[in-house]
């Protein structure tokens, strides 16, 4: 399984998602747009990523590239399923997805306020969401990515 970030602004979510990645043995992560690394522009670790990640950027492979679409384009030539998770007219419970080979899943993030881009959507296998019951309509984005990362990875009753 592969994730990818497409413009997340939080350095901290960021931080977040990798020590998540870690945990479920994520293969890569794909940072995109405006997401920012765990280093800097000198190629030192930010001191905000290190205290969340407790060091998963050491120990799960990442790369940036501007274009999130440019990633799509790659994993889909190496026959990588690829699966949104956004709120959207089209998406469905993540738990009803069936279960596929691990080894080529992406699954895209995308930015606290405007959520994944329409472009990018349209590239996607699925666009999967998960069921709100209370008054907020959204999860913090690392938290979305938690719940559908070890979905992916240990499975749901509900399948």
């Amino acid at each position: 399984m592969v994730i990818i970030l497409e413009n997340i602004r939080s350095v901290f979510n960021v931080g977040s998602i990798f020590r998540t990645a870690d945990a479920a043995g994520v293969k890569k992560i794909y940072l995109c747009g405006i997401t920012p690394e765990p280093v800097d522009r000198f190629g030192k670790i930010r001191p905000q990523f290190a205290k969340v990640s407790l060091g998963a950027e050491k120990t799960v492979e990442w790369e940036y590239n501007k274009s999130c679409a440019n990633v799509l384009c790659d994993l889909k030539k190496e026959k990588y399923k690829i699966y949104a998770v956004e709120q959207d007219k089209k998406s469905i419970p993540y738990f009803k997805v069936k279960k596929t080979d691990l080894d080529k899943v992406a699954l895209i993030f995308g930015n606290e306020v405007d959520g994944i881009s329409k472009n990018i959507l349209k590239r996607a296998d699925k666009i999967l969401e998960i069921p709100m019951s209370g008054k907020k309509e959204s999860l913090n984005v690392s938290v979305a990515a938690g719940i559908a990362i070890f979905n992916f990875k240990y499975g749901n009753s509900r399948n």
